[in-house]
């Protein structure tokens, strides 16, 4: 596939994670819970194919650079990047308190991770 495609995938699946994130977020910041969840399951669902959907189109863009074989730093620290958001989904709903900081961390990480993209700076 083109490079195009796998960025496009990349994207989708940044947007879907942060439909969620946020949609978590805003559920525990207006009071509900674990047990008032009643899409869970969607919001799960949506947050675990957007992770797939970033893995694929970032592993897809390293291939069509030619970035199989040695990875660079800058690949390494937004697998790391991808590990956290990854757990990002169950903190507000388990630590009610850490909902409204995370709200806010959010863009932070999304920049964290373009810039790692866009300057490859190790």
């Amino acid at each position: 596939m083109p490079y195009e495609v796998y960025k496009i995938l990349h994207i989708i699946g940044l947007v879907a994670i942060w439909a969620s994130l946020g949609g978590t977020e805003v559920h525990v910041l207006n009071g509900g819970t674990r047990a008032t969840n009643k899409v869970r399951t969607l919001v799960s669902a949506t947050h675990g194919v957007g992770l797939m959907l970033m893995l694929v189109g970032g592993f897809g863009m390293l291939a069509r650079l030619g970035l199989t074989s040695d990875m660079p730093g800058w690949v390494m620290a937004k697998i790391v990047l991808w590990l956290v958001v990854g757990g990002l989904l169950a903190v507000p709903l388990r630590i009610p308190a850490l909902a409204r900081p995370l709200w806010f961390a959010m863009p932070f990480f999304a920049a964290l991770g373009a810039w790692l993209a866009l300057t490859k700076p190790f």
